[in-house]
């Protein structure tokens, strides 16, 4: 059985910090709070599953657009909104 670990949410910080200078990003580009929201309210309005599926879009999205944090902001938004009107089915 494969164990489960949880973050505090000062790990979070330190994991983004890691990402960060593993992949030369600046200390702004990884906006952990609108990511774990766009990741609760995907599990909320579509399923669990669907969260990290749907960070990954948005950043993919954010991406191609330019990549600033704008462009990051309006790709989350757009995965929300989808996300509150979900109804599969």
């Amino acid at each position: 059985m494969t164990e489960t670990r949880t973050l505090p949410p000062e790990a979070l910080n330190e994991w983004s910090a890691a990402l960060a200078e593993r992949f030369g990003l600046a200390e702004g580009d990884v906006p952990i709070a609108l990511i774990l929201d766009l990741a609760r309210d995907v599990a909320n309005g579509v399923a669990r599953p669907a969260a990290p599926l749907s960070a990954f879009v948005a950043g993919l999205v954010a991406g191609r657009a330019g990549g600033t944090p704008a462009d990051t902001e309006a790709a989350v938004a757009a995965v929300v909104e989808l996300a509150k009107g979900w109804n599969a089915g």
